[in-house]
């Protein structure tokens, strides 16, 4: 008896968790002035529908992004204008990659996988802050925006921010080391 109701419970918590599942990365942290890769974990499809596209909005101050190709996918670069200069080894660059688009592959929705890219964290990004890049995945049916930034002072996960939402995957900043 006590067998079962253990077992239940299990159960109950993996599927819990598993509605609350969203798009992180693999390192959460990472320094200032420093080379970082991206993991992007897909642990879930939309409601049972197989994923098949993954858009990453790439924020201000991360620079020089080189995506991971995918065999079975597609992938896209936008570029862009920055709002301001970036200072990268001190040289100031002013335009770069703004989104990395993966699409046209299939991943079901009982499977995981990973989507990857690098770049540099640009030396004027404040450490002690979270950087957010926002992701839109795109599913046979559906479509999750994993795009929510929290309000000033607050980080996913922390007292106010609802865990049910959509929240865009967090980088921690580190000091420059």
């Amino acid at each position: 008896m006590f067998r079962t109701s253990l077992f239940g419970a299990a159960i109950a918590l993996a599927g819990a968790s598993t509605a609350f599942a969203h798009i992180t990365l693999q390192e959460p942290q990472a320094a200032v002035g420093g080379s970082y890769k991206a993991v992007f974990r897909v642990p879930h499809g939309c409601n049972g529908s197989a994923t098949v596209a993954v858009k990453v909005r790439i924020p201000d101050g991360f620079i020089d992004v080189k995506p991971m190709p995918k065999a079975g996918w597609k992938l896209d670069v936008s570029r862009g204008q920055y709002g301001k200069p970036i200072n990268a080894h001190g040289t100031k660059v002013t335009e770069g990659v703004s989104e990395v688009d993966w699409s046209g592959g299939n991943l079901p929705d009982a499977y995981y996988d990973e989507f990857v890219l690098t770049g540099y964290i640009g030396e004027e990004a404040p450490a002690g802050q979270t950087m957010y890049f926002p992701v839109v995945q795109e599913c046979e049916k559906g479509v999750n925006r994993w795009i929510e930034i929290p309000a000033a002072g607050q980080d996913h996960g922390h007292a106010g921010h609802d865990e049910a939402g959509e929240p865009a995957a967090g980088l921690r900043l580190l000091p420059r080391r």
